[in-house]
């Protein structure tokens, strides 16, 4: 198949800490933090833990992630949960959340390594100890479903969560070790006056390649995630607040009239025609065999330009080959027109 290459460009700059979070209500005796709380950077041979809290594996695939952490210098931890499978998902709740809070409690665990997404984060969310999440606040990492557990521990700790690849892909791309090891591990926060330019280069296949929707420059803080956990959140203490924020969302898998439905009740339903700009990831598997339909482009665009958001279709984050890694809450700049995103912080502290 034929590919083409386009350039984007993702720059850190570091300022100072502390966000707004986006919670802005307490609920059931927790307390919504205002500011966000920035977890301990990874260094080589910290221990990463794997945890599924989803979707089962496929144990031939588990070998993905061990190669995967350790060539970022990491070694992985994990217990024989990780291998359990009820129905389509990877144990029953209580399993994967007994495993969850025993990783965030082990204080050998550096950060929380989500091996694949799928369905499940949901009907965990209500269950988990988010007081002990705060004592013990780590870099937890992953994304699809995993969305809804990113965007829950933020609302209800202010913890920043990092939208990023799964453990269980395949071997990351350099381009995928690259972006996730800039974030993650802090590099040059040793160099606090240069701010530290990131180069993306990702292969699009015919018809899937980068547009602008709307012109402008944007800032706010990151938010967003896989549209088919955002549109299960409003109405529920986890639901994030779009006003003022970088909004990112990708999809997989979704026919243009889903993606139509779901961008509908997204703006009918929450703040977001008031989200300072938009971060369209690649949208794989998402058009229509028929031909007596909209095409997703189509579909985007009639949705999403008369919100009158800077707002651009095709950075690579989400469900693609070439991953980039967004942490929630943290504060950045897009510049829709050449298609660039800019983060204006670090994600965590040293």
């Amino acid at each position: 198949m034929k590919r083409r290459i386009f350039n984007k460009f993702m720059a850190i700059s570091p300022l100072s800490f502390g966000l707004v979070s986006s919670a802005s209500i307490a609920d059931e005796g927790y307390i919504l933090h205002p500011k966000c709380v920035k977890p301990k950077a990874l260094k080589k041979g910290d221990t990463v833990a794997l945890i599924a809290p989803g979707s089962p594996i496929k144990p031939e695939k588990f070998q993905n992630a061990i190669t995967n952490l350790e060539n970022l210098g990491l070694i992985p931890k994990y217990t024989q949960t990780v291998f359990k499978k009820h129905g389509y998902l990877a144990g029953t709740d209580e399993e994967r959340l007994a495993d969850f809070h025993l990783m965030i409690e082990d204080p050998e665990v550096k950060a929380i390594w989500c091996l694949r997404g799928g369905y499940g984060c949901t009907r965990l969310l209500d269950s988990i100890d988010y007081k002990l999440i705060s004592k013990n606040p780590k870099i937890i990492i992953g994304y699809s479903d995993i969305t809804a557990l990113l965007l829950a521990i933020y609302q209800k700790t202010g913890i920043i969560g990092f939208h990023g690849p799964v453990a269980i892909s395949e071997v990351f791309s350099s381009y995928t070790s690259s972006q996730v090891s800039t974030i993650l591990f802090g590099n040059g926060n040793e160099q606090h006056d240069i701010p530290m330019q990131i180069q993306s280069q990702e292969k699009y296949t015919i018809g899937n390649e980068p547009y602008l929707i709307t012109s402008g420059m944007a800032t706010g803080a990151f938010t967003g995630g896989n549209l088919s956990l955002l549109v299960n959140l409003p109405n529920t203490k986890y639901a994030p607040s779009y006003k003022d924020k970088l909004v990112f969302i990708e999809d997989v898998g979704e026919k243009p009239y889903r993606i139509d439905r779901m961008l509908t009740f997204l703006i009918q339903a929450t703040d977001l025609s008031r989200a300072s700009g938009i971060i369209l990831g690649v949208f794989n598997d998402c058009e229509s065999k028929d031909d007596d339909t909209l095409t997703l482009k189509q579909v985007l665009i009639d949705r999403l330009q008369p919100l009158g958001i800077p707002c651009f279709y095709g950075f690579t984050f989400g469900h693609v080959g070439d991953i980039c890694t967004f942490p929630i809450g943290i504060k950045a700049k897009m510049d829709a027109d050449n298609m660039k995103v800019t983060l204006q912080e670090f994600a965590v502290k040293v």
